[in-house]
C-alpha cells in the first residue's frame, strides 16, 4: 500500500510545481524607480498584489506577473519613489488651518489686518474670530508701531471691535489677541507673568497683545470657555471635516504617511475608529500629548499597533522642554545675541519631563521631546542617558527622538549618534528661519549648531525629516529644497542661504522623508522603501529628485499618490 501512496505524492508536488505564477492586481511599467533600497537602488517597473509589492525590476521582470485582470499603468518615464512620510505634523492642527484664517503666505502685517476686518463683516458679535502663521520676522515690510519686533494690537481691536480675535504665531509659541479677546481673558496691568511665559508689555507697562509660550494659556482658556458654549455636535463635525480636508491635502502632496507630533487621549480614539473603520487614506503615526498626573493611570490599551490593517498607530508620548527661537522661547546655553540676558523660557520643568520619560519606559512608548534650543537639547540628551542607565535599558533600541533639534551645541552631536536618539528634523524650518538665525544666536554659534543635519549624518546619527504643519506648510518639495540648498525660495531674503555646508545629498534627503522617517516609527521593515513584501505607498512625480536642477524641484508636480496599491491622488492638470 504505501507502495502506491508514494507515485502519487510525486504526482501531486510536481502538479503544484507547474501551477500557474502568482498574478499582480496593478503592474506599473515604463516608470524612473528610485527605490531607497540598497539592493536594488534602480528599477522600471514595480508589480502589486494585495497591497503589498510583489516584485521590483525592469518591465521584462514582472511581464510574467501579469495575467487579463492584471491594471497596467503606464507611467510614461515619470519618476518614482515610496511615499512621502511627514515625519513630524500636527494632523488635526492642517485640519484646522484649512477650515481658519491661514498667515503662512500672508507678508505684511496689513495684510493679516485685512483678512480679520473680512472675517469680522461676516461674523456675529461676540464670534471669536481665529487664524494662524503670522511671523514678523517674514513680512516684507514692518508695521507702523512695534515693540520687540511684534506688531500692536490695536489695528486688529479697530477692524474687529465686538469680535475677540486670537491669531496664533507661525510657531505656535506665540499668539496676538486683540482687545476684545484680552477682555474676555480678564488681562489688566495687574495680571502676572506665568511661569515659562510673558505677557508682552511696552515701556508704560500696557500688554501690546502679544503672549508667549505658557502665557498664551490665558487666552487660550478663553477661547475655550466660548468653544464649550457652542453644541457639540457643531465642534465634532468641525474636527472630522477638517481631519478629511487635511487627508486630501496630504495626498495631494505625495505624502501616503504622516506621523502626528501630540495629540489627547479624545482624538487619538477618534483616529482609532476611523481607521478601524476603513476611512483613513493615509497612514496615522501618533504620539500622545498629556501631563505626567494624566498619563499615569491612562494609558491601558497602549501602544496602539496598526489598528486598521496598519492604518493606525500610537506608540509615542510627546513633551517639551522649550519654546521656539522666533519668539524667543528656544532655551539656550547663553543668552540671545538679540536680547542680552534673556537665555529663553524652560516651558516644562525638568522633572516633569524625566517623569514623563519614566512612563514611556514602562509602558514600552517611545519618548518625543520638543527640543529647539542647545540647552534643551542637552537637557533632554541628560534625562535620557541618565534615566535608561538607572532602568538597565539600552536607549539605543528605544528610538527615543529630539522633536526639532534645531540648535545643538558641537560638544552634544556626537551623542545623538552615540546613545541612538533620533534627530527628528524639518529641513523647511532652516530656510524659513534663516532671516533671523544669525540675529538671535550669532555668527559662530549659528554656523556650528544651527540645523546641522551634515554634523549629524557625518557622527552617524538618523536624521528624519518634515514639515510641522502647521507651522509650516505641508509640501514636501519645498522642504526637500531646503535639505538639499538651505536656500530661501521666497521673500524677504530670496536667495539666502543659511550655511550650505550643512546641507544633505538629494539620497540622503529623500531617506529622510522616506526610511528613515519610517526607523524613526519602528516601521521600517513593512515601509519607507519600494521592496518586494513592503506596502504599496509610492509617490509618482514630474522630476527626478536625485538629479534635477535645483531650481526644478520647486516646479516638480505630484502626478499620482499610491496608498497600498491604490491610486488615491491623480494630476489631471
Amino acid at each position: 500500500m504505501k507502495w502506491h501512496i508514494l507515485p502519487l505524492a510525486i504526482f501531486s508536488l510536481f502538479f503544484a510545481c507547474q501551477q500557474a505564477p502568482e498574478h499582480a492586481d496593478k503592474i506599473f511599467i515604463n516608470g524612473n524607480v528610485y527605490t531607497v533600497d540598497t539592493l536594488l537602488p534602480r528599477a522600471q517597473a514595480i508589480a502589486v498584489k494585495g497591497g503589498k509589492i510583489l516584485k521590483v525590476g525592469s518591465n521584462e521582470d514582472v511581464a510574467s506577473l501579469r495575467s487579463e485582470a492584471t491594471e497596467v499603468i503606464d507611467l510614461e518615464g515619470a519618476f518614482v519613489m515610496p511615499g512621502f512620510i511627514e515625519g513630524h505634523g500636527h494632523f488635526s492642527g492642517l485640519g484646522s488651518s484649512l477650515l481658519h484664517l491661514n498667515f503662512l503666505k500672508s507678508r505684511t502685517w496689513d495684510e493679516i489686518v485685512e483678512q480679520v476686518r473680512q472675517a469680522a463683516e461676516k461674523a456675529k458679535p461676540g464670534e471669536w474670530i481665529y487664524g494662524r502663521g503670522w511671523h514678523q520676522e517674514k513680512w516684507l515690510e514692518k508695521p507702523e508701531r512695534t515693540f520687540n519686533g511684534y506688531p500692536r494690537h490695536h489695528k486688529l481691536s479697530d477692524v474687529a471691535p465686538d469680535n475677540p480675535v486670537l491669531l496664533r504665531h507661525a510657531s505656535g509659541h506665540a499668539l496676538i489677541a486683540n482687545e476684545a479677546a484680552m477682555k474676555a481673558a480678564g488681562i489688566n496691568l495687574e495680571t502676572p507673568d506665568p511661569k515659562g511665559g510673558r505677557i508682552v508689555r511696552d515701556a508704560s507697562g500696557e500688554a501690546i497683545g502679544v503672549f508667549e509660550e505658557r502665557a498664551m494659556s490665558m487666552i487660550n482658556q478663553a477661547y475655550r470657555t466660548y468653544l464649550d458654549s457652542l453644541p457639540e455636535e457643531e465642534l465634532i463635525g468641525r474636527w472630522y471635516r477638517g481631519i478629511e480636508l487635511a487627508q486630501q491635502e496630504c495626498l495631494a502632496n505625495g505624502i501616503t504617511s504622516f506621523q502626528d507630533a501630540g495629540s489627547s487621549f479624545e482624538e487619538l480614539e477618534r483616529y482609532r475608529k476611523l481607521a478601524e473603520e476603513g476611512k483613513f487614506d493615509i497612514r496615522l503615526w501618533a504620539m500622545v500629548r498629556h501631563s505626567s498626573d494624566r498619563l499615569r493611570n491612562n494609558l491601558d490599551g497602549f501602544p496602539i499597533l496598526n489598528a486598521g490593517d496598519h492604518f493606525f498607530t500610537c506608540r509615542a508620548i510627546k513633551t517639551e522642554l522649550d519654546g521656539a527661537l522666533g519668539s524667543y522661547g528656544a532655551w539656550l546655553l547663553e543668552p540671545y545675541n538679540d536680547n542680552p540676558g534673556f537665555a529663553g523660557q524652560n516651558t516644562t520643568p525638568v522633572e516633569e519631563v524625566e517623569a514623563i520619560a519614566a512612563i514611556a519606559l514602562a509602558h514600552d512608548m517611545q519618548l518625543c521631546v520638543h527640543t529647539i534650543g542647545d540647552r534643551a537639547n542637552r537637557e533632554l540628551l541628560n534625562i535620557m542617558e541618565r534615566l535608561t542607565k538607572q532602568q538597565g535599558k539600552n536607549l539605543y533600541e528605544l528610538r527615543w527622538r529630539s522633536e526639532h533639534a534645531q540648535h545643538i551645541d558641537p560638544a552634544d552631536i556626537p551623542r545623538f549618534a552615540k546613545l541612538g536618539v533620533i534627530a527628528s528634523m524639518q529641513g523647511i524650518h532652516c530656510t524659513s528661519d534663516a532671516p533671523f538665525v544669525v540675529k538671535r544666536l550669532g555668527e559662530e554659534r549659528a554656523r556650528n549648531g544651527a540645523y546641522p543635519w551634515r554634523s549629524l549624518l557625518d557622527a552617524g546619527a538618523v536624521v528624519t525629516n518634515g514639515t510641522d504643519v502647521p507651522v509650516e506648510d505641508v509640501n514636501p518639495l519645498e522642504c526637500f529644497y531646503a535639505s538639499v540648498t538651505r536656500r530661501r525660495h521666497q521673500e524677504p531674503n530670496k536667495g539666502l542661504e543659511l550655511f550650505p555646508e550643512q546641507r544633505m545629498t538629494r539620497e540622503e534627503a529623500i531617506k529622510s522623508y522616506t526610511l528613515s522617517n519610517a526607523y524613526a516609527a519602528f516601521e521600517e521593515d513593512w515601509k519607507g522603501s519600494i521592496t518586494p513584501g513592503k506596502v504599496a505607498d509610492l509617490v509618482v512625480l514630474s522630476n527626478d529628485l536625485t538629479n534635477c536642477p535645483d531650481e526644478d524641484i520647486l516646479t516638480t508636480k505630484v502626478l499620482m499618490t499610491i496608498v497600498n496599491g491604490e491610486v488615491k491622488f491623480r494630476d489631471e492638470g
